[in-house]
């Protein structure tokens, strides 16, 4: 592991970027200004860049989305998310029943599909994108409910397998969350986003149809998640850049960047990046 404080030196090494959001680019509620300028400034020098999301929603709704917050057009040549990865195993489920868990404004995942939406004991699977509150919702709300999936053999279908995100100043719990404590329950959940492969397949896909080769030993996984983006890189085979200043950023502070503490944090994961940095800047 080396610290890499900026991303310009890294460019000779790596033609493209796979860049989270929640946590690199966005904190939860704004842009960074400075990750933004970043992944600007590697298009320039002629880098591509993939912004590869975790959120529930599809890729156009959540282009739509950070558009709105002022993202500009020349930050990113694609992005694609896990909501794209679990898309085919919501259309295999139709028609169908099914209980949604996560908050009302997620329901562009189930645009055209057949499906109605009942309470746990009418249906035939569970469709989670997160939990209902987004901002104070936790697992063990669930815990009664999914019991009575668990009795009746539900799969549980995850649309984003991450299990807390940054927000502002607090992390809040997402549909993975959810999932592993249904695992832990005994029940089935099927994920398709980061660490999984299916979703660094569409972003190779989404890149070559925007007319760019990837190399993937020269491919740069960037994110703050240590069991989704730097697991993922690792299964995948691609370098990664840890941002310390994100999921983990209550214990890290930018000013007096440890990367020997950041890197036994993310041993205790079970993993490891090649490079680490308290923020995504140029």
């Amino acid at each position: 592991m080396t610290q890499a404080a900026h991303l310009a030196p890294l460019r000779e090494h790596y033609d493209t970027l796979y860049c989270d959001v929640w946590g690199v680019i966005r904190d939860g509620r704004a842009l960074l200004p400075e990750a933004v300028e970043a992944l600007r400034a590697f298009r320039q020098a002629g880098g591509a860049v993939c912004l590869v999301s975790n959120s529930p929603r599809r890729s156009s709704s959540l282009n739509t989305f950070l558009t709105q917050m002022g993202l500009p057009d020349d930050a990113t040549d694609a992005m694609v998310t896990s909501g794209d990865a679990i898309h085919s195993e919501l259309v295999d489920r139709v028609p169908g029943k099914a209980w949604h868990i996560g908050p009302d404004e997620d329901h562009s995942l189930f645009k055209g599909l057949d499906l109605d939406f009942v309470d746990v004991g009418e249906a035939d699977f569970i469709a989670c994108t997160g939990p209902d509150d987004y901002w104070n919702g936790k697992p063990e709300d669930y815990r009664e409910r999914l019991e009575s999936a668990l009795s009746r053999g539900l799969d549980l279908v995850c649309a984003n397998p991450d299990i807390v995100v940054q927000a502002g100043d607090q992390l809040i719990y997402c549909a993975g969350a959810i999932a592993r404590m249904y695992r832990e329950m005994g029940g089935r959940s099927i994920v398709a986003g980061k660490p999984h492969k299916p979703i660094y397949d569409l972003a190779r896909s989404a890149l070559e149809a925007a007319g760019f080769a990837v190399d993937l030993g020269r491919t740069l996984a960037i994110g703050d998640g240590p069991e989704t983006d730097v697991a993922g890189a690792d299964r995948i085979g691609i370098d990664a850049l840890f941002i310390a200043d994100g999921i983990l950023g209550a214990n890290v502070k930018s000013d007096s960047f440890d990367g020997e503490a950041v890197a036994r944090a993310l041993d205790g994961y079970g993993v490891s990046a090649r490079w680490l940095a308290p923020k995504l800047v140029w």
